[in-house]
């Protein structure tokens, strides 16, 4: 297989994914927890394990994402092993 996107571009969604999944997962383990910081306000939601639930499937996005920019990457790696011309 061809790889579809750039290596520059896998690799900046590798990194930016797992920032992405680091972060979210904090931010939906405080809304699962009703921390006051995230729900200690008159206009923050009510229902914080609802909150908890999207921020979740933001994070089971991004390890979609991390997943197929992985395997671009390694596609990338084993493009560039074997040299522009090959004999199969």
């Amino acid at each position: 297989m061809k790889p579809v996107v750039g290596v520059m571009q896998a690799w900046s969604c590798i990194v930016i994914s797992c920032f992405a999944i680091v972060i979210l997962s904090i931010i939906g383990a405080l809304f699962k927890a009703n921390h006051h910081s995230m729900m200690g306000s008159t206009e923050d939601p009510v229902d914080g394990a609802a909150v908890a639930g999207t921020v979740f499937s933001a994070v089971i996005v991004y390890i979609l994402f991390l997943v197929g920019c992985s395997f671009q990457a390694y596609l990338h790696m084993r493009e560039s092993r074997r040299g522009a011309i090959t004999l199969s």
